[in-house]
C-alpha cells in the first residue's frame, strides 16, 4: 500500500513556510491563447474546518508533459494570512475533502495506487502522521460524510467490477456484457448492469464496514442527523427506477445491520437528485429536513426546483418557495434553525438568498452580476463560497455577513498570477427581442483592443443543455475567441433555465424553432449595433450547443462556417443508443407511436439540403451522452452533398473532453476552421 502526500501531516505543514500565490510577471499582459488552457487552475469543493480557522478546497492543475490533469487539496487560513498545499503526490489525485467534526482529521477520496483505479477513503491526521487509506472496502467510494461524533463515516460505495479478476496481477479476460436494464448506459460510466452505488457505514476504530440498507437500488447524498443516530439519503426505489426520476428522501437507523429504509417523501417527481449538488439538510434540532423538490413530473429538467422542508418522521412537506420561479439549490440551516440560506439561479447570475424556516419572504443575502456555486458553513459561523465573475475564474471566497447583507473577500487566489499575465476581454450583458417579441438576454464579448465602430468577425456561441444558462462567470471559450479577434455573442434562448418555468418549457418537444429565433436575435442585435460584420458570421457550440448550431444552419444560411461539437440531428438515432431514454419517452413519446414529433425536430438531418454552411463536426469516440454516430451521420450527409465539412474524433474521450492536449486541439481547430472560411487570417 502506498500512502504519501507532500509533507508529513497538517501540523507539520502549518509549521513550515506557507505557500502563497506566485508573483506576477513584470512582462506586459498578452492576449489569451489556447496555451492558456493548461495554465488555468480549477478550484472546487470548499469546506470550512470545525474551528472556523481554515478552509480546505480542491485545485485541479494540468501537467502538460504528462497530458493529464491532477487534483490536490489545499487550505487557506480564514484571515487569508497563509495558504498550504496538503496533498500533491505526483501522478495521483485527491478530491472531496471532509473535516472530522472533532477537528482532528481530514478525510478525502483518492484512487492512489489502486490496481483497478477504484477510489478509496484516506484519513490525514491533523496533529501528525501520514495519510492512511481505510482498509476493508471493496468497490469504489463515491462520497464520504462524517458522523457528528467523528467515530463513523457514511459512504456511498459503487459495487466492485463483477468481471475484475481476484488476482490483481492476473490478465483480465473479456466477458460478455449482459444487459437487462431499461436505461443501460451512461457517459463516463459505461454499460449499466446489476452493479449499484450503495450506502455503507464505516467504523473507524474497528475498520468494520456495514451496509445499512436492504434492496437493490442506487443510493446517494448521505446526511447524518445531529445526534448521529439516523442517516438521511436519496434513492429512486420504484418498481423500475430506470423509467422515472422519482427520487425520494429516505432515512435509516445507524446500526450494525441492514434495515428497510423509511420514505419521508412521496412526490412522484424528484425529491432531491444526485445531479443537483445538494444534500438533505437536517435542522439543528433534528426535527426537520430541508431538501429540493423538482418541478412537474412531465417536465423533468425543464421544471423549476423549489425549497421544501419535511418532518424527520415523514408527512406532508412544506414548500417554502412556491412562487419563486427560479431554481434553488444547497439549502443550509442557520445555527438557530430559524432560517435557511440557499443559492438562486436568476437570469445569468447565481445569488444567495434566505427565507424563514416557517416560510415567508425570500430575502437576498448577496447578489450582483456574479455566480456562487457552493458554500460551506464551519466553526464560528464562518462561511466559504465558490465565486466566479466574467473577468476571473472561480476561487474560494469568505462570505462575511453584516447587518446590511454580506460581503466577500478572496481566499484562494490560485489564478491571480496567471491573470496578471493575460488580457481579459470585457463581457457585457445584452438584451434583445426575438422574432415573436419575446425578450431574450445574453452576452457580448469584444476583443480587448477592438476599435469603436469597427465591424468585427462574429461568432454566435450556443450553450449546452438545453436546460442550462450562460452565466456571469469566466468563460474560457469566449475569452479565446475574443482574444483571437472575434466578437462573441450568446443568447440564453428559451428552453434554458434562469428565466422561469414557462420560459424553459417553451421548446418542450419543439427543439430548433423558438430557440433558433432567440439565438439569431443575438446576431441581429450585434449587427444592428454595428459590432458584427454581417458578411463574417460563424456559429458553434457543444452538446445541445452543437445541436442548436445544426438547427441554426438548417434555418439560416448567412453563416460562413460552423463547428458542431457532440451533437445530434437525426433524433430517432438517439433512441436506444444514448443515455436519454427516460427523457425521450417522457417528452417525445415512443418514435413508432409519435413519428411526426421525432421527424419534426430532426430537420437538420431529414432536410439536410437546407444546409449550405461549411461545418466541422467533433466528438469523443466513447461519448454515451451524444454518441459519435450522430456526428458521423451529419458529416456523411454534408459530404454526400459536397458541402465543405470535416469530422474530428477524439479517441478515449467522453462527452466532455478531458485530455489537455485535446482541449487545446479543439480550440485550435475551431479558430482555424473559422479563419479559413472567413479568410481573415
Amino acid at each position: 500500500m502506498r500512502s504519501r502526500f507532500v509533507g508529513a501531516s497538517i501540523g507539520a505543514l502549518l509549521s513550515a513556510l506557507a505557500v502563497t500565490a506566485g508573483s506576477a510577471s513584470a512582462a506586459a499582459p498578452h492576449p489569451i491563447t489556447s496555451e492558456d488552457i493548461a495554465r488555468i487552475k480549477a478550484v472546487t469543493s470548499p469546506v470550512v474546518d470545525p474551528g472556523g480557522d481554515w478552509v480546505a478546497y480542491v485545485v485541479r492543475t494540468i501537467d502538460a508533459e504528462a497530458d493529464k490533469s491532477y487534483s490536490h487539496i489545499w487550505m487557506t487560513r480564514w484571515d487569508g494570512s497563509a495558504t498550504v498545499q496538503l496533498t500533491g503526490r505526483a501522478k495521483e489525485s485527491e478530491s472531496d475533502p471532509r473535516w472530522s467534526p472533532d477537528g482532528k482529521s481530514l478525510a478525502f477520496i483518492s484512487s492512489r495506487g489502486d490496481a483497478h483505479d477504484d477510489d478509496g477513503v484516506w484519513i490525514l491526521p491533523r496533529g501528525g502522521g501520514e495519510a492512511v487509506q481505510l482498509p476493508g472496502l471493496k468497490g469504489s467510494v463515491e462520497d464520504v460524510v462524517w458522523s457528528p461524533d467523528s467515530r463513523f463515516l457514511a459512504l456511498i460505495v459503487h459495487d466492485p467490477d463483477p468481471d475484475a479478476p481476484a488476482d490483481e496481477k492476473a490478465e483480465k479476460k473479456p466477458k460478455p456484457i449482459v444487459i437487462s436494464r431499461f436505461k443501460f448506459m451512461e457517459d463516463t460510466v459505461g454499460f449499466l448492469r446489476t452493479d449499484r452505488s450503495r450506502l455503507w457505514l464505516y467504523e473507524i476504530a474497528t475498520g468494520k464496514a456495514t451496509r445499512l440498507t436492504t434492496g437493490d437500488f442506487d443510493e446517494a447524498l448521505p446526511s447524518f442527523s445531529p445526534d448521529g443516530r439516523t442517516l438521511a439519503f436519496v434513492s429512486n426505489r420504484g418498481a423500475d427506477p430506470d423509467r422515472t426520476y422519482d427520487h425520494n428522501i429516505y432515512t435509516v437507523p445507524v446500526g450494525s445491520a441492514a434495515s428497510e429504509p423509511k420514505a419521508l417523501t412521496s412526490y412522484p417527481g424528484e425529491d432531491e437528485s444526485p445531479d443537483w449538488g445538494s444534500y438533505p439538510a437536517w435542522s439543528p434540532d433534528g426535527r426537520e429536513i430541508a431538501y429540493l423538490q423538482g418541478g412537474p413530473v412531465e417536465l423533468f429538467s425543464y421544471g423549476v426546483r423549489k425549497l421544501a422542508v419535511v418532518s424527520a418522521q415523514g408527512g406532508a412537506p412544506r414548500v417554502l418557495t412556491p412562487t419563486l420561479d427560479r431554481n434553488v439549490t444547497q439549502p443550509t440551516w442557520s445555527a438557530d434553525g430559524k432560517s435557511l440560506s440557499f443559492t438562486v439561479e436568476d437570469d445569468r447570475a447565481v445569488t444567495i438568498a434566505s427565507i424563514p424556516a416557517a416560510g415567508g419572504k425570500v430575502t437576498p443575502v448577496i447578489g450582483g452580476r456574479q455566480v456562487f456555486r457552493a458554500f460551506s458553513v464551519g466553526g464560528k459561523g464562518h462561511t466559504a463560497v465558490l465565486l466566479s465573475r466574467p473577468d476571473a475564474p472561480t476561487e474560494v471566497y469568505a462570505l462575511d455577513r453584516t447587518g446590511k447583507g454580506a460581503t466577500v473577500r478572496p481566499l484562494s487566489k490560485q489564478n491571480d498570477a496567471w491573470l496578471a499575465t493575460v488580457e481579459v476581454a470585457r463581457t457585457t450583458e445584452t438584451s434583445f427581442t426575438s422574432k415573436d417579441g419575446t425578450e431574450v438576454h445574453g452576452f457580448m464579448v469584444l476583443p480587448p483592443h477592438a476599435k469603436a465602430g469597427e465591424k468585427l468577425p462574429t461568432m454566435l456561441y450556443n450553450h449546452g443543455g438545453p436546460q442550462a444558462q450562460f452565466d456571469d462567470e469566466f468563460d474560457m471559450i469566449r475569452q479565446l475567441l475574443a482574444a483571437h479577434g472575434y466578437a462573441v455573442v450568446s443568447s440564453n434562448p428559451r428552453g434554458g433555465t434562469g428565466r422561469g418555468e414557462a420560459y424553459a418549457k417553451a421548446i418542450y418537444a419543439e427543439w430548433g424553432f423558438k430557440d433558433v429565433q432567440d439565438a439569431l436575435a443575438a446576431v441581429d442585435d450585434a449587427v444592428a449595433k454595428g459590432v458584427a460584420d454581417p458578411d463574417r458570421l460563424v456559429v458553434g457550440g457543444w452538446s445541445y450547443g452543437g445541436m442548436l448550431t445544426n438547427y441554426v444552419i438548417a434555418t439560416d444560411t448567412r453563416f460562413k462556417a460552423a463547428v458542431s461539437g457532440a451533437s445530434i440531428s437525426n433524433i430517432i438515432a438517439g433512441y436506444g443508443t444514448d443515455q436519454y431514454i427516460r427523457d425521450y419517452e417522457m417528452e417525445l413519446g415512443r418514435p413508432w407511436e409519435h413519428p411526426e414529433v421525432w421527424a419534426k425536430i430532426s430537420f437538420p438531418f431529414l432536410h439536410n439540403d437546407r444546409i449550405k454552411t461549411p461545418t466541422l463536426f467533433m466528438v469523443g469516440d466513447k461519448d454515451m451522452n451524444v454518441p459519435m454516430t450522430n456526428s458521423d451521420q451529419m458529416y456523411q450527409a454534408l459530404r454526400s452533398r459536397n458541402i465543405d465539412t470535416g469530422l474530428i474524433l477524439y479517441p478515449g474521450e467522453f462527452h466532455g473532453l478531458r485530455r489537455p492536449s485535446f482541449l487545446k486541439d479543439r480550440m485550435d481547430r475551431w479558430m482555424a476552421w473559422y479563419d479559413g472560411h472567413l479568410k481573415t487570417k
